[in-house]
């Protein structure tokens, strides 16, 4: 589990497929692959992946076919930022949410609005997400844990974000058409399809 507090952005150093899988090699920032082993968990822009191999600060991880189908790594180049957070420890601050690392789909930037130091991004989220997508609820974009603003009608979200997150993340980056890997919120999706499920029971 990752808490979506993101702690910085990896610079992609190799990608390469061989028989449908991605081998990606990230440079971690300075001192973040301290004590990480084979095996750990890497929120990779918001997606589960293990450790597979590490010399220092320079991590492989091998990456399946559902995990390129359903996310955008498989788009990723050599050269690209990713963002990076490590698996939480028992104890840890939670000062986002709980966060699974599993992705239900892509979604896509259609606006980036910026005025001084604040900043719009609207996103339009995957149909499979959109009934879960509620003002001031919780949404993972990226791996980062964002508090979700005005719902359009069409389904397209706003979130509104500092100047640090900005700093920490490849937000700073993004442009209409960038696409987002986007995690909704568990506890939201309990609820909704809870009561989906009572509604349909009584013939609602």
């Amino acid at each position: 589990m990752f808490t979506g507090i993101v702690q910085g952005t990896a610079r992609i150093a190799a990608a390469s497929t061989t028989d449908g899988v991605l081998r990606l090699t990230l440079d971690l920032p300075t001192g973040l692959g301290r004590g990480l082993v084979p095996g750990a968990s890497v929120s990779v822009s918001g997606v589960c992946l293990t450790a597979v191999e590490i010399v220092e600060d320079r991590v492989q991880f091998d990456v399946i076919d559902e995990t390129l189908r359903r996310t955008t790594l498989g788009e990723r180049t050599t050269g690209d930022l990713v963002d990076v957070e490590r698996a939480a420890s028992f104890g840890d601050e939670i000062g986002g949410h709980l966060i699974s690392g599993h992705i239900w789909g892509v979604g896509e930037v259609v606006e980036v609005a910026r005025e001084g130091e604040n900043t719009r991004v609207r996103i339009r989220p995957p149909a499979s997400a959109r009934k879960y997508i509620l003002e001031k609820g919780y949404i993972g974009l990226d791996g980062a844990s964002l508090t979700i603003g005005q719902v359009q009608p069409d389904g397209a979200f706003d979130v509104h974000l500092i100047p640090e997150t900005l700093r920490l993340t490849t937000f700073d980056q993004a442009r209409p058409g960038t696409r987002i890997n986007v995690e909704v919120d568990a506890q939201t999706q309990a609820v909704v399809d809870t009561v989906e499920r009572v509604l349909a029971a009584r013939g609602v």
